[in-house]
């Protein structure tokens, strides 16, 4: 089974619809399953995972709702503010929806660093564990140091870390925010049983004539470090057009480059990458 663990759908016209702005034109158009579903044929993917991308509770409604309708969508993962007591509140309600399966707080949007550890959190992801929900960190290198900490805290909390903490590749490899600094504190992080990592994102973080050579260091580094049972590959569709604009197929082209940096791995280690570790994660059945 194949799993897209990484995908999502928006419509410009809902009133919590803040991102894409206009200047990205290639993305600033409305997606829906009906886009998606070719991209899937055409690589055999099974299922996916649709996640938020406005820090708004209406935008999960809107996103399990259209979940419903599409059978391809097995896991959905929203937000709520895990700082505010009366959002909190929602979740039970939220959790209703057997297609929910994890919270995105969008830490990378949020000024303090260190915002995830403040006193006013731990109810909300104490709530998290016991209504058996994940924890989806966007998060940027700036943040690995803060999720170790995170991680060691609750240890009962299901984390993934989406797209890989988002090294700026264009950056080069010396780079404090690209590899050098972002390696060394993947690995710390990677020693939390409880945090698996998703390979997605990397293309908009790499120059836009970026190959798959470019980018094997640090698919290489997160085998090393997490190895094949502690990650899955997500497209980030559609934000991935941004990473190959120009292609006329963005989402097969990023599909082939990580199944191509496999080929040395064994069967059991692709499909874990492909599928199993998103199934195991999410909680998603197979079939």
């Amino acid at each position: 089974m194949i799993v897209d663990s990484h995908q999502h759908f928006w419509r410009l016209a809902n009133p919590f619809t803040d991102w894409p702005t206009p200047d990205l034109a290639a993305i600033h158009h409305d997606f829906s399953a009906d886009d998606l579903a070719p991209l899937l044929t055409a690589r055999s993917i099974d299922a996916t995972v649709l996640v938020q991308a406005a820090p708004a509770t209406a935008e999960t409604l809107f996103l399990l709702e259209a979940a419903a309708g599409a059978p391809f969508v097995k896991a959905v993962v929203g937000w709520v503010d895990l700082s505010a007591a009366s959002h909190v509140a929602e979740l039970s309600a939220l959790a209703a929806n057997p297609l929910l399966k994890s919270i995105r707080p969008m830490l990378q949007g949020i000024a303090d660093t260190e915002w995830i550890l403040r006193p006013e959190v731990e109810p909300g992801l104490r709530r998290l564990v016991e209504l058996g929900l994940r924890f989806d960190a966007l998060t940027q290198p700036r943040h690995l140091p803060v999720l170790k900490t995170l991680a060691e805290r609750h240890p009962d909390l299901p984390i993934v870390i989406d797209h890989a903490s988002k090294p700026q590749i264009r950056n080069g490899m010396a780079a404090v925010d690209g590899f050098a600094g972002w390696a060394p504190a993947m690995e710390a992080l990677a020693g939390c049983p409880n945090v698996v990592c998703k390979i997605s994102g990397l293309l908009t973080e790499a120059t836009p004539d970026a190959t798959a050579a470019d980018l094997k260091p640090y698919m290489d580094h997160l085998l090393a470090v997490f190895g094949p049972q502690r990650l899955m590959w997500g497209s980030d569709w559609p934000v991935v057009i941004l990473g190959r604009e120009g292609s006329k197929t963005p989402y097969v082209d990023w599909f082939d480059m990580v199944t191509g940096c496999l080929q040395t791995q064994n069967e059991s280690a692709k499909a874990a990458i492909l599928g199993g570790t998103a199934c195991r994660f999410y909680g998603i059945e197979a079939g």
